[in-house]
């Protein structure tokens, strides 16, 4: 039994990895993007905030950081910037996880959109603070913004295609820990 939890914490790390280099490819392909036009949301950000806020185990702290160093280094963002944020921000979710377990997902959507717009404030505040180029502000705050109304669907997704739901107050794992 402890075999079938440990090997299914393993399916879901590389079905991760799997959507994370997707989105990727998606990102780095040159469609649309003409000068002007709406910024699409960070669906790679939704994701690993909505998998990080339903199940906690299912990501470690280095696979995120992985998968967002990558993202840092193929998008030509300062390395380790973005990286630290998103961990900071995974880690703030997954300490509050018990917490997140009780919250409507109204409320939880609101805990989202503000950690999503406190890592732009401090991204913004660092390139600042160490003269980065930085695109303009009402371009990434527009991004942002999609990036948070497009939460409500990536949850969806990982519900109705992963089954992946936040866990039941008392509910425990095959180890007999809880969740």
């Amino acid at each position: 039994m402890a075999d079938a939890v440990v090997s299914r914490h393993w399916v879901y790390r590389g079905l991760f990895v799997a959507l994370a280099a997707l989105t990727l490819f998606l990102r780095l392909l040159p469609i649309g993007g003409s000068a002007g036009s709406f910024p699409g949301p960070d669906l790679l950000l939704c994701l690993m905030l909505a998998w990080v806020t339903r199940r906690p185990d299912h990501l470690p702290v280095l696979l995120i950081a992985g998968v967002v160093l990558v993202e840092d280094l193929m998008l030509m963002r300062p390395p380790g910037l973005w990286t630290a944020l998103v961990v900071i921000a995974t880690e703030f979710l997954r300490a509050r996880s018990a917490l997140t377990r009780e919250l409507t997902f109204l409320a939880e959507w609101f805990l989202i959109a503000i950690v999503m717009l406190s890592m732009l404030i401090a991204y913004r505040v660092i390139q600042g603070i160490t003269f980065v180029d930085q695109p303009g502000f009402g371009y990434v705050f527009a991004q942002t913004a999609m990036t948070v109304l497009s939460y409500p669907l990536v949850v969806g997704l990982l519900y109705s295609a992963l089954a992946l739901r936040k866990p039941s107050p008392g509910e425990v794992d095959a180890f007999g820990r809880r969740l």
